[in-house]
C-alpha cells in the first residue's frame, strides 16, 4: 500500500522505481485493493512497466488478477520503432472474447422453456476439454480459416456478410501467415473448429434486467426484459498451441537482442524483428481461428433456439450486437503527447472500448461508442457498456474483461466439497448444464470478484459507461 498512490477517485498508480521505465496504474474502487493485493498480480504490472518501448504507463483493470507474464486485465503499448511484441501480453487463449446476439423474444416467452432450451445448446455446441466438433477441416481449409476468420464460416453458410461488420475488426485479423504455424497446432485446430471448450467458457440465455442509458441501448437494438444470448470462447488448443511454440522461440529471441527480462514470462523480441513479425503472423491465424469458432457456433445456438422454442428462425430473430475479443495484440492509431502515431497494443483479459465517432466503430453504433461486453459469474449478472473518448485518452481505448477471480481454481474446488451446485444455481433462477462438476466447482460464482464493483470502477473512472445489465436464466460450461 505504501507505494500505492491514489490520482482520482477509481486510478491509482505505482510510481516509477527500480528499472520500471514507466508509472504503472490500475483502476479499481477503493474497496477493492485487498483483494487485488492478495496475489502477486501488481508486481506483474510492475514487471511489464520495465519493458522496452512503453508507452505512457502499464496499466491494469479492475478485475485484474494474477496471469502469465502480464496480469490478466493488463494493457500496455509500445511503439514500433523500439518496442517489443509479448505472448504474455496476449495469453494462451489468443482471441478469446464474446459476442453478444439480441432476440425479439421477451423474458415471458423462454422462461416457460428454459431447460428445454439449455439442453437444446448443450446438445448442439461441442463442449468440454479437447472437445471435436462435426466440422472436419482438410489442411487446405483449415489454412483459409487462419486467413479469413468469421468471413471463412460465412463462406460455408454459416450466418451472413452482415454480421461481420459487428466484429472487431470484421472478423478477420490482418497480417495472418499460415507459415508460422507449426504441424501440431494445426492438427491440434483441425477437429476443434465450432467447439466452446473448458474453464470459463460458456453460452449463457439472459434477459435485460435494467437499462442506465435508454439512447445507448436502443442504438444497440436492446429493450427490457429482452432474451440474449452471450457467448465466450476463443481459439480452443489450436491457440494454445500456438502461444507454446512461440514463447519457446522468443526466450531465446530476448537473449538474442539483450533484453532484461524481470520475468521469463515476459519474454518478448522487437516488435520489427523476424521473431516479432513471426509472432504477430501466428497470433493473427490464432486471433482468426477464433473469429470462425464464433460465428459458426452463433449458427449452432440459432439451430438450437429454433429446436428448443419450435419458432422460426425469423420469429427468434437472432442478430449479433456485437463481438470482442480480449486476449490480442493490435496495431491502432492513437495519440501520444498530442501526436498521432501508429502503437502495439496488449490486450491481455482487457477489451478496446473505442469512443463515439471512431471509424472502427460500426456506423450504426458511432455516435454512440463502441459496444464493449463485461460478462459476470453465471450466477448474478452481467453488462453492456459503451466506450468514451476518455478511454482513447487515458487507457489507448480499453478497459475491463469480466469479473476476474477472487479464488484459484484449486481453491474454488476445495471451497465446493460437499455442495451441489447446481440445484443452487437453479434455486437462484439460473439452469445450469455443465461437462463435468469440476468445472462447476471452478466457476462457482464465489470465485468471482462481484463484476458490478468492477464496472463501477471503469464507469466511475469515465473510460465506460454503463448501457444495460442482463440477468442470466440459463448456462452452458465446458
Amino acid at each position: 500500500m505504501a507505494k500505492i498512490k491514489k490520482i482520482a477517485a477509481y486510478t491509482w498508480e505505482i510510481q516509477r522505481e527500480g528499472k520500471m521505465r514507466v508509472p504503472a496504474r490500475f483502476f479499481a474502487k477503493e474497496s477493492m485493493l485487498s483483494a487485488i493485493q492478495q496475489d502477486n498480480a501488481l508486481i506483474q504490472l510492475m514487471n511489464v512497466a520495465q519493458l522496452p518501448g512503453i508507452i505512457n504507463y502499464a496499466f491494469a483493470m479492475p478485475d485484474i488478477h494474477l496471469g502469465y507474464g502480464f496480469p490478466i486485465g493488463g494493457v500496455a503499448a509500445f511503439g514500433l520503432k523500439n518496442g517489443v511484441i509479448s505472448p504474455g501480453g496476449v495469453g494462451y487463449d489468443i482471441n478469446c472474447g464474446v459476442r453478444l446476439m439480441r432476440t425479439q423474444l421477451s423474458k415471458a416467452d423462454v422462461l416457460p422453456k428454459i431447460e428445454a432450451i439449455v439442453k437444446s445448446l448443450f446438445a448442439h455446441i461441442p463442449s468440454g476439454v479437447g472437445s471435436a466438433g462435426s466440422i472436419r477441416l482438410n489442411a487446405t481449409d483449415e489454412k483459409q480459416v487462419l486467413k479469413k476468420g468469421a468471413l471463412w464460416a460465412v463462406e460455408q453458410g454459416w450466418g451472413s456478410e452482415s454480421d461481420l461488420q459487428f466484429i472487431e475488426e470484421n472478423g478477420q485479423m490482418p497480417g495472418a501467415d499460415p507459415i508460422a504455424i507449426s504441424e501440431r497446432a494445426l492438427q491440434r485446430g483441425r477437429p476443434q473448429l465450432g467447439t466452446l471448450g473448458s474453464g470459463n467458457h460458456f453460452c449463457e440465455i439472459e434477459y435485460v434486467e435494467k437499462i442506465y442509458d435508454a439512447p445507448a441501448a436502443a442504438a444497440f437494438g436492446l429493450f427490457p426484459d429482452q432474451i440474449v444470448i452471450s457467448l465466450h470462447t476463443g481459439s480452443r488448443g489450436f491457440g494454445h498451441q500456438v502461444c507454446d511454440d512461440q514463447l519457446h522461440k522468443m526466450l531465446r529471441a530476448a537473449q538474442h537482442y539483450g533484453i532484461d527480462l524481470p520475468d521469463r514470462q515476459l519474454c518478448c523480441a522487437p516488435i520489427e524483428s523476424p521473431e516479432g513479425r513471426e509472432y504477430l503472423a501466428a497470433m493473427a491465424c490464432a486471433a482468426n481461428y477464433a473469429f470462425a469458432n464464433r460465428q459458426i457456433i452463433y449458427g449452432w445456438i440459432r439451430t438450437a433456439l429454433a429446436e428448443a422454442l419450435k419458432l422460426s428462425l425469423n420469429e427468434i430473430r437472432l442478430e449479433t450486437v456485437y463481438e470482442v475479443a480480449h486476449n490480442i495484440a493490435k496495431f491502432e492509431n492513437h495519440r501520444v503527447n498530442g501526436v498521432l502515431q501508429k502503437v502495439c497494443v496488449h490486450r491481455k483479459g482487457a477489451t478496446r472500448a473505442f469512443g463515439p465517432g471512431h471509424a472502427d466503430v460500426p456506423e450504426k453504433y458511432r455516435a454512440i461508442g463502441q459496444p464493449v461486453l463485461i460478462p459476470g459469474d453465471m450466477g448474478r449478472y452481467s453488462y453492456v457498456l459503451a466506450g468514451t473518448e476518455k478511454a482513447m485518452t487515458e487507457t489507448f481505448g480499453s478497459i475491463c474483461h469480466g469479473a476476474g477471480r477472487l479464488m484459484s481454481r484449486n481453491q474454488a474446488k476445495k471451497a465446493a466439497r460437499g455442495r451441489d451446485l447446481f440445484m443452487e444455481m437453479k434455486d437462484r433462477g439460473v439452469f445450469v448444464i455443465s461437462n463435468g462438476r469440476g468445472t462447476m466447482a471452478e466457476e462457482m460464482p464465489a470465485a468471482y470478484k462481484d463484476v458490478s464493483d468492477v464496472v463501477d470502477a471503469v464507469d466511475g473512472a469515465g473510460i465506460a459507461r454503463k448501457v444495460a445489465r442482463l440477468r442470466p436464466l440459463g448456462c452452458i460450461k465446458g
